[in-house]
Parts: structure tokens; sequence; C-alpha cells
């Protein structure tokens, strides 16, 4: 029988049509870039008409899109850059939400080992960031703001817009990790009035090890990869030609049917949830009224998620505790502690996670293999 997958926030499969396009500079037209001949100036005309479309596609001018390895590089680049080139301006202190991605809280330890000063936003029960901790936390010596659009390991959604005008208003930078948001939001740069902003191919059916930092014009920014001149000199490396064109083609696939596969996902998340809510002691993490159509974090009373994830995995299912990142982790979610759950009920939670390739016979195969597994579990625990 064939695997279900429920994993989507940690990765996408590759899109059919998003491969065919890349494949002529995997092959043909492998020249790099940088190169002064026929075949390198093939690859960089596919390199700027992929930053074309993405930097219309956000809103953004074509020397505001820098391509990166990825989100964890965008994330890092983002935080350290902005806080290094703003020290210049006497602002040695950063902003960050408690529940950002780890590729944020950790280049937040990393910059305070380098003497900068760190204040953690709280969360609400709901998982969201209240606008007065915000503002609360603002100085003169706050050089930049960071909160994530939308959690990867509860779905829930922030205020960026408005954290963006409060930041502003203080005079320090604001950036926005868009990573797991992408997929099913419509990301304008000039409508959030971020300075920051990144996101990952490989969550909305694009190739891994790509992604993309938006900086505004005339944002001052540190380089963090040092090497030749690439992407204005501001990031060494040799161009990821093939994923870039990838990036480009996935995301305007993506824009181009973001709201009939949000519809779609929508009521395969609902459609699961209606189907394990009998089971009893069922709690759904974080505030439902403000989030993605595609993740569901649900807290299973009495059963351990390890041996959950174990037996759905020897039944054929992919389901996470939370972030891919922090798999490894012995720790709880430190999403999830922050919302105030107790070690216990993080330990117990699940996140699913839908995409636009699953099938209600999938989510029906699902729902009640779930159901036999916690029946069983909590019968031996």
């Amino acid at each position: 029988m064939d695997r279900i997958y429920f994993d989507h926030a940690a990765t996408t499969p590759l899109d059919e049509d998003v491969l065919n396009k890349m494949l002529p500079y995997l092959r043909e037209c492998y020249g790099n870039p940088d190169s002064p001949h026929g075949v390198g100036r093939s690859a960089m005309h596919a390199v700027d008409d992929a930053r074309d479309t993405v930097a219309g596609l956000i809103g953004a001018k074509p020397n505001e899109v820098y391509f990166t390895s990825g989100g964890t590089e965008a994330d890092n680049w983002a935080l350290i850059g902005g806080a290094r080139a703003q020290k210049a301006k006497g602002k040695t202190r950063v902003v960050v939400s408690s529940i950002e991605h780890h590729a944020v809280l950790a280049a937040a330890e990393e910059l305070q080992k380098e003497g900068f000063s760190i204040t953690y936003l709280p969360v609400n029960e709901g998982g969201r960031v209240a606008l007065s901790d915000i503002r609360a936390a603002l100085s003169d010596d706050v050089g930049v703001v960071a909160l994530m659009a939308a959690n990867n390991e509860t779905g829930v959604l922030q205020p960026v817009r408005e954290a963006a005008a409060l930041a502003h208003k203080n005079g320090s930078l604001f950036f926005c990790d868009g990573v797991q948001a992408a997929p099913y939001m419509p990301l304008n740069v000039r409508d959030w009035d971020v300075d920051m902003l990144s996101f990952s191919a490989h969550k909305f059916y694009g190739p891994k090890g790509c992604g993309v930092l938006y900086i505004r014009g005339g944002v001052k920014m540190e380089r963090l990869v040092a090497g030749g001149e690439q992407e204005r000199g501001l990031r060494g490396g040799t161009v990821n030609v093939p994923s870039v064109v990838g990036l480009a083609a996935a995301y305007s696939k993506n824009v181009a049917t973001m709201y009939a596969s949000n519809e779609k996902i929508q009521r395969l998340r609902n459609l699961f949830l209606s189907e394990i809510m009998p089971l009893g002691g069922v709690t759904v993490n974080g505030d439902q009224t403000q989030t993605l159509p595609s993740v569901l974090n649900v807290r299973f009373a009495g059963v351990r998620n390890e041996e959950f994830l174990l037996n759905m995995d020897l039944r054929g299912v992919c389901v996470a505790a939370g972030s891919a990142c922090a798999s490894a982790s012995v720790k709880p979610s430190h999403v999830l502690t922050a919302m105030g759950l107790t070690e216990d009920e993080a330990r117990s939670s699940v996140r699913f996670s839908f995409g636009k390739n699953n099938t209600e016979e999938e989510i029906l195969r699902g729902a009640a293999l779930t159901k036999e597994i916690i029946e069983r579990l909590r019968k031996f625990s």
C-alpha cells in the first residue's frame, strides 16, 4: 500500500512541471552565470528571468531579491546581517518572538555571543504575539524586530503588518520569516511594509536548497557568506541556476493555484479533524481563527508523540511532532511550551500538515489508522 504523506510543513514533493523546467539547466545550459561566454550568459539570463518573476510576485524590485541556499541561510542573514549593520547606529538590541523557527532563534543566540541583547516576545495561549508586548519591548536601542508570518508548528498567523508599523515608528528594521506562509498567503512586501522577508522553494513544491531573501532597497546589510561578487556583492558563491529556475517556476504556479489549493486543503484538514474527534481527549493547539489551512497541531491525552509517530510510520503514514529541524531534539516543542502547555502536554502533541496532492481516501485511511493507534496506545499506557 502506498505511503500517506501528512508532513507538508516539513517539505513538499517536487512538482513535475517544475522539474521539467529545471532539467535544461542541469543538462544543456550548465554554465556558471558569472562566466563571460555564451553558456554562462544563457545561465545568467535564466537567473535574471527568475529574479524578475519572483520580484513581480512579491511586489519587490528585482535588485531587492537575493537567492540563498534556503530559509535557514535567509533567516540567519536577515537577523545577523541586519543587526550588525544597525550596530553602527548604536542599536545593540534585537527583539524576536519566542516561537520563531530555530533558524531565527539560533541566529539570535549567535548575536548574543557577539554582545547583542535579545528580547523574546511572549505569546498567548493561542500562539499569537500581542502588539502591546511588541510596543513594550521597543526602545531606541532596538535595531531589528523579527516576527514570522505563520508558525511552522501550529500554523497560527501573526500580526505582521501591525508589528512592522510599530518597528518602523521606533526606527527599527523589521524582518519577517515567510517560509511557512509562502505556500498559502500572497506575500507582498510593500503591503506588509517589511524590510526583509525570507521564503524557501521546497515548501511550495520546488527544489530543496534554494531560498529567497528580500532586502528593501536602501537597507544596509552586512554580508553573511564571503566569497565572490555574486548577488550584487552581498552573497558569495556560485548561483544554483537549476534550483533558482525551479524556485521561480514553483512559486509562479503556487501563486496561480493558491486559492483553489487552499480551499481543497482546508476541506481535507477539516475532514481529518472531524474523523478523529470522536476519540475523545483530542485538543487542537493554536488559535483556529487565525491559522493556515494546512497545519493541524493536535494533542492526544495519555499518549507520547514519539510512540504514536513510530506506529504511524510502521503503518505507512508520515507525520511529525513539530519542526523537522528539531526532530532529533529530546526537548519538548519550544512553541507549545511558550503557549503555556506543560512538557507532558507538548510531548503528547502531533503536527499533521496536508498538501494539494492529498486525497479524501488518504484522509479517511490516515484518520482510521490514527484512531486505531491512539486507542491501542491508551489501552497499554
